[in-house]
């Protein structure tokens, strides 16, 4: 990893260059190493990479949407839109489940498989928690796809979840648009899996997958209504072994306890799986049932009316986090900010003041122009 971080500079303290692209360090913000560009695309020569499906010319894109300077923002919207009208025609899998339910080793498995059973392109869009600390990430998905590391048609991309609400890059929305423009026609997206809301993974798939263990003694803390109401199967990895009867109990009462819930808009009955990621039994019935689901909703309407809600919640997405950048970017803002913070944490305004007065300047200084 290459870091930018001059002693004086604060422009680019604690960022990194990825692609010749400045952004935040991924692991360690405050490494130190020597300042390194390397060439830059043109969006002409990126579009054109892209659609030829150049890896390449693919990942330099998604770091420019990853990119946090306004200039390779704007770049990256250019890209965006070229690429646009090539998009739409994969297949999006979402894949969530607690820490330690073997996503990484389960989505490895799966991926060949779909490889093999269909042929085409893969793409996985690993999303790795950022610490509240460092804000950097380890990005080690990969290390755990050892087979599909390896396949000539795979592509994985790990991203820092950058404090995304449930886990989810702001920008993973937009890299499926690349990834497709790429010619990827299955995309798979993982999210963390921390136990928050998962909203955000749910608006950009197709298929929503749970993963589920049983036998750590929480089953019923799995049985979350959330979730479980935006889960289109829900499947219980580690059915191996002395584990088998454990995890049938749990799917069942999975199962049972989706009876209490109302019925999907998608009319889809959800079922309940049980598989092992580690030896591979049971995927083939797994994907048999994703793609029970496409025909379905395909067939019904809801595949393409479940992408035009799709397509809503990120245009009022893109207005807030655009409304929350040009806020923070604001330079009255950026001025009186951490006398504000100071202001609250000894006691000299309330939270809610503070924040009200914030605003207010803001709205002035845009008055003012």
């Amino acid at each position: 990893m290459i870091v930018i971080h001059p002693e004086n500079d604060k422009e680019y303290k604690g960022l990194q260059v990825n692609d010749g692209v400045v952004q935040p360090a991924s692991v360690n913000p405050y490494l130190n190493r020597k300042r390194f560009q390397r060439k830059q695309y043109t969006v002409d020569q990126l579009v054109d990479g892209i659609l030829a499906g150049n890896v390449t010319m693919l990942s330099q894109a998604v770091t420019l949407v990853e990119s946090v300077i306004p200039e390779h923002q704007e770049k990256a919207q250019q890209v965006i839109e070229r690429c646009l009208p090539y998009s739409g025609k994969s297949v999006r899998i979402g894949i969530s489940g607690v820490p330690g339910a073997g996503k990484s080793t389960s989505i490895d498995e799966f991926g060949i498989h779909v490889l093999n059973r269909n042929g085409g392109k893969l793409a996985v869009l690993a999303i790795d928690p950022s610490s509240e600390r460092s804000k950097g990430s380890i990005l080690g998905d990969k290390t755990r796809m050892e087979k599909l590391a390896q396949h000539p048609d795979a592509y994985i991309r790990p991203s820092p979840s950058a404090g995304s609400l449930g886990g989810v890059a702001r920008k993973t929305r937009e890299t499926v648009i690349l990834c497709e423009a790429a010619g990827f026609d299955t995309i798979f997206i993982e999210t963390v899996g921390v136990g928050q809301s998962e909203t955000a993974c749910h608006s950009m798939v197709d298929f929503f997958l749970l993963l589920q263990v049983a036998g750590t003694g929480d089953e019923l803390q799995g049985i979350k209504r959330g979730i479980m109401e935006i889960s289109d199967g829900i499947v219980i990895n580690k059915c191996d072994g002395d584990n088998v009867k454990r995890c049938e109990m749990a799917a069942q009462n999975f199962r049972n306890a989706l009876h209490f819930f109302p019925m999907p808009e998608s009319g889809w009955d959800r079922k309940v799986l049980t598989y092992s990621g580690f030896y591979g039994y049971g995927i083939k019935e797994i994907f048999d049932m994703i793609y029970e689901y496409v025909d379905f909703v395909k067939e019904n309407g809801y595949f393409d009316l479940r992408r035009r809600y799709q397509n809503k919640y990120w245009m009022y997405e893109t207005i807030e986090n655009t409304l929350r950048n040009r806020f923070y970017n604001n330079p009255i803002i950026s001025e009186n900010i951490a006398a504000s913070e100071l202001a609250v944490q000894t006691g000299q305004k309330t939270s809610f003041m503070a924040a009200f007065d914030l605003l207010n300047q803001y709205y002035n200084s845009l008055r003012q122009k």
